[in-house]
């Protein structure tokens, strides 16, 4: 990401948070803009082209009474949806494309060991993100703020694995995922370390489709553990590949939005963006 993209997407950060904390007042363009040090037309300009609908549509969105209201509309059909989905409009869902393989026995324990992992550097709609990938799949994918403390945090993971700066077939193909085309999207392989409850988890979040939400106690249903909630929880926030495993679309009953990995502001923005979206396709594919 260049130096004015880092710029806009901070921006648009920062918009987001503000939007967050104070949509009960319902803030009008002129004063966010100024939040953020644009002008009104600038801002409303930028915004758009971020997120895909208007600030004003957008707050929408962050509201707590649309969450709560996509958690309640699915009920216990909200991970049918998946299963349902046909090949157009907001139902090309990137999720149907995604295939988990748990590493070997082998490979899980000792930290990546003759594991060759090639990583790169990206930009997306939501900062800059660190993939990495064996031949068998993409393994890694954080969000960064500074690439050399995020390289660290990779080989935290496997700490005996050759690593080259290389940008692979694997990773292309995974980035897609944020192109607003999804048409050259194939299916995405992934090469995950975890153990079998965490896999099962991990797998069960593929299943809430985009502009959908899920909560704790409703994914630890849907394995078949109704009093697994905070085990649910604890495998949900050890999700070492970022947007790909939704564990943004995992929130609190209440409609809170919960924790985040890679902090609330961009979770919500995630959430927000992907709920506009949707809705932006679904007035689309009726036309």
């Amino acid at each position: 990401m260049n130096q004015q993209q880092q710029l806009n997407f901070d921006r648009i950060a920062k918009a987001i948070e503000y939007l967050r904390d104070n949509f009960r007042e319902q803030p009008d363009l002129d004063l966010v803009a100024e939040k953020v040090h644009l002008s009104p037309f600038h801002f409303q300009r930028m915004f758009t082209d971020w997120a895909g609908v208007s600030p004003k549509k957008f707050l929408q969105y962050l509201n707590l009474e649309y969450a709560k209201t996509i958690l309640t509309k699915e009920g216990a059909t909200l991970f049918d949806a998946a299963a349902e989905a046909g090949l157009s409009g907001t139902s090309r869902l990137h999720d149907l494309f995604v295939k988990i393989e748990g590493m070997t026995p082998g490979e899980f324990k000792n930290g990546g060991e003759k594991l060759s992992i090639n990583y790169s550097f990206a930009e997306t709609p939501f900062g800059k993100v660190l993939v990495a990938s064996t031949e068998k799949g993409i393994c890694h994918m954080a969000f960064v703020e500074d690439e050399a403390a995020g390289f660290e945090l990779l080989q935290q993971q496997f700490p005996k694995a050759g690593y080259h700066q290389v940008v692979d077939m694997i990773q292309q193909n995974a980035l897609y995922i944020f192109n607003q085309d999804w048409s050259r999207l194939q299916e995405i392989k992934l090469h995950l370390k975890g153990s079998p409850f965490q896999l099962k988890v991990w797998e069960t979040l593929l299943k809430i489709p985009m502009g959908k939400l899920a909560t704790y106690g409703q994914v630890a249903r849907e394995i078949s553990q109704p009093n697994a909630s905070r085990a649910v929880g604890t495998a949900i926030g050890s999700n070492p590949v970022a947007f790909l495993i939704p564990c943004h679309r995992v929130i609190q009953a209440t409609g809170a939005i919960g924790g985040y990995m890679w902090g609330p502001t961009r979770k919500a923005a995630i959430i927000a963006w992907e709920g506009a979206r949707g809705s932006a396709y679904a007035e689309a594919s009726m036309d």
